[in-house]
């Protein structure tokens, strides 16, 4: 069935490394509509992560990402897309409006889902250093602003990308059949 059957923009949110970006993908493969990775979208416009906070700090790299999933969001209302997050985009304020209008999935998992993950990719900014040590300090920082902002929470601590976008397609068709229940 195509994407048309969700009204909103579709929202991936959760910490680094919870497979965002993976899942996102899937999904909207299987819904037949377009993706967008907010992160990918930055580094093709302004080059790496890692260079823009190196270059200009966390504060310059954060009002790129808001400018970048402001426009996502937007043209996401005219053409059905499935959009990842960052881990800290939820952060700005400007951001959290706009996913107002979104369905927002928060995927969620626990530091031991992720090790591996991190261990593999050292390329992360935020997670120099003590990598496991400084995912858990943001998760734990962020994780009250996934859960408020979520319409749907998924927890992706185990299963197949495949098997885990094919469950998420089964909620997001739960939550729309809820949305257009209370409708009435």
């Amino acid at each position: 069935m195509a994407g048309g059957t969700f009204a909103r923009p579709l929202v991936l949110i959760g910490p680094m490394a919870v497979g965002k970006s993976a899942i996102g993908q899937q999904l909207a493969q299987q819904l037949d509509i377009p993706y967008v990775d907010t992160d990918a979208a930055v580094v093709a416009a302004h080059g790496s992560i890692a260079d823009i906070f190196a270059g200009r700090g966390e504060h310059a790299f954060r009002e790129i990402e808001a400018r970048t999933v402001a426009k996502a969001i937007e043209a996401a209302k005219q053409r059905q897309t499935v959009i990842s997050l960052g881990g800290g985009a939820v952060l700005d304020s400007g951001t959290q409006q706009l996913l107002e209008e979104c369905t927002v999935i928060y995927l969620e998992c626990d530091a031991a889902t992720v090790a591996d993950r991190i261990a593999r990719n050292t390329a992360r900014p935020l997670l120099q250093g003590d990598a496991m040590s400084r995912w858990e300090a943001l998760f734990a920082a962020r994780q009250p602003v996934y859960e408020r902002l979520a319409d749907i929470v998924m927890d992706v601590r185990s299963g197949s990308v495949a098997e885990l976008a094919l469950r998420l397609e089964e909620r997001l068709r739960e939550h729309a059949a809820l949305e257009k229940e209370a409708e009435k």
